[in-house]
């Protein structure tokens, strides 16, 4: 029996909720998930500081500082906006072309392909630059096709299991990019760029070959052909009715992001300011502090789903996604605040220490678990079977959106344009007024709109948000 007529059989069968277990494949993906995540955080754990010391201020000089912060911070948000961009072609490849098996398992060979050019031109702005290209090209192809996958293996017996799988699967990010930020610092500060850039490449391998060894087990959706597509998408019917009020809670995430990508990038920059001392006689380096965001978001994770969520549906309050992602939004605006507040007692020539870092990882933390993993599961079950790739791509999108609005807002401050207004302190709370009214019109939106969620073949009754 093939996986496709295995997964009918499943869906036809009367399996119990209760009897329903997770899915054969599930570890194949998740560990693909753990050293993908690895490689693709331990090269951009190095990126910002490897940017500004190798091309944009190699003489160190404070009178460049600024502007050279601002140019590495552009270029590291426009490749993040490249590489959450090209989802929704990749969506489109797998959706309607090749299939998702095809399109994740290409595409990482791609992959190791633009790491390999990485550690070959740590000297070249040029090559490196065509390196980040390729890994954009390849990670931003399969990343929704990956999460998409996932929930392909799953029918209506086991649904009610998609929440943990998710779960899981930000559990696997948090643990590869915790791993890799903790060592591939290391590795640059002992060894140099090229061993840094070069131990990722090796690990995206280890993710293609992880992928790869499940592909007896996986239930494969296939893809839908390209006219078909067309129509059922952008013509009448069920297709574009999800789009369009999945669409409607999307529009709100692109801020969301645009605080989160500061936390890996102007906040490690921050940090090189900071008195970094933990404790006496150990500082850990600039771009090793964001791995307590990745650390607490490992704690969180659990903890969210197995103990708040369901301790609050016990108390009736109904922990929605809707509701998830409006609190998350607030949560992250807090981590903001404390980022301002540090970069003041910089502007007025005081050294804060690091531990105020510590709480805003911490609360940025919580923030986006309440987002990110919510939004991928709603990405999933709210759109038809035919685009579930496509629906998840535009999620990814959203991240893009974020990170082009950071990168054209580091441009101008690089260029003296508009936005160099917004230095020090002030720039923080920018974020903070701009999370705001988001918050606000999320919420109106997010009150009068109705969800239907898909799961199998068929949709699930509709819920209210």
């Amino acid at each position: 029996m093939t996986p496709s007529a295995a997964a009918a059989a499943t869906q036809a069968s009367p399996v119990t909720a209760a009897s329903a277990r997770f899915p054969r494949a599930v570890p194949f993906i998740i560990g693909n998930e753990v050293a993908e995540r690895f490689s693709y955080y331990g090269m951009r754990a190095i990126l910002p500081t490897f940017l500004v010391a190798q091309f944009f201020n190699p003489t160190h000089s404070a009178a460049l500082t600024v502007v050279a912060e601002a140019q590495a911070n552009d270029f590291v948000h426009s490749f993040a906006a490249l590489g959450y961009a090209l989802p929704v072609l990749g969506a489109l490849l797998a959706d309607w072309v090749l299939g998702k098996y095809r399109v994740i398992l290409y595409l990482s060979l791609l992959y190791c392909v633009g790491h390999a050019l990485l550690a070959a031109f740590v000297d070249d702005l040029n090559g490196f630059r065509l390196g980040l290209l390729v890994v954009a090209v390849g990670m931003g192809g399969i990343k929704s096709s990956v999460t998409a996958n996932l929930g392909d293996q799953f029918s209506r017996a086991n649904a009610h299991l998609l929440p943990k799988a998710y779960g899981w699967f930000q559990l696997a990010i948090d643990v590869g990019a915790a791993l890799s930020t903790a060592f591939i610092p290391e590795l640059y500060a002992r060894y140099g760029p090229a061993v840094a850039f070069g131990v990722p490449g090796l690990l995206m391998g280890a993710a293609a070959l992880t992928f790869w060894l499940g592909r007896r087990h996986y239930v494969r959706v296939p893809p839908t052909g390209l006219l078909r597509g067309l129509r059922e998408t952008l013509g009448p019917g069920e297709s574009r009715a999800a789009l369009r009020r999945v669409g409607a809670v999307f529009v709100f995430i692109p801020v969301v992001w645009a605080l989160y990508d500061q936390s890996v990038s102007e906040w490690v920059l921050q940090a090189a300011h900071l008195n970094r001392e933990l404790w006496p006689g150990y500082a850990p380096r600039p771009e090793q502090i964001q791995i307590l965001g990745i650390v607490f978001g490992i704690g969180l994770n659990p903890l969210l789903t197995y103990r708040i969520y369901p301790a609050l549906e016990r108390r009736g309050i109904r922990a929605t996604p809707l509701r998830r992602m409006g609190a998350g939004m607030v949560i992250l605006a807090s981590s903001m605040v404390i980022i301002a507040g540090v970069q003041h007692g910089l502007d007025t020539g005081g050294s804060p220490s690091v531990w105020w870092q510590v709480l805003a990882y911490f609360v940025v933390a919580g923030g986006t678990l309440m987002v990110a993993v919510t939004g991928l599961e709603y990405a999933y079950t709210h759109s038809p079977p035919g685009i579930k790739s496509l629906v998840t791509s535009l999620w990814l999108l959203t991240i893009a959106g974020g990170n082009f609005f950071l990168a054209l807002m580091s441009g101008s401050i690089a260029a003296g344009g508009f936005f160099a207004r917004f230095q020090g302190a002030s720039y923080y709370w920018f974020f903070v007024g701009l999370m705001a009214v988001n918050v606000a019109l999320f919420a109106l939106v997010a009150s009068r709109l109705k969800e239907k969620t898909y799961v199998g073949l068929e949709p699930v009754e509709p819920l209210l948000a």
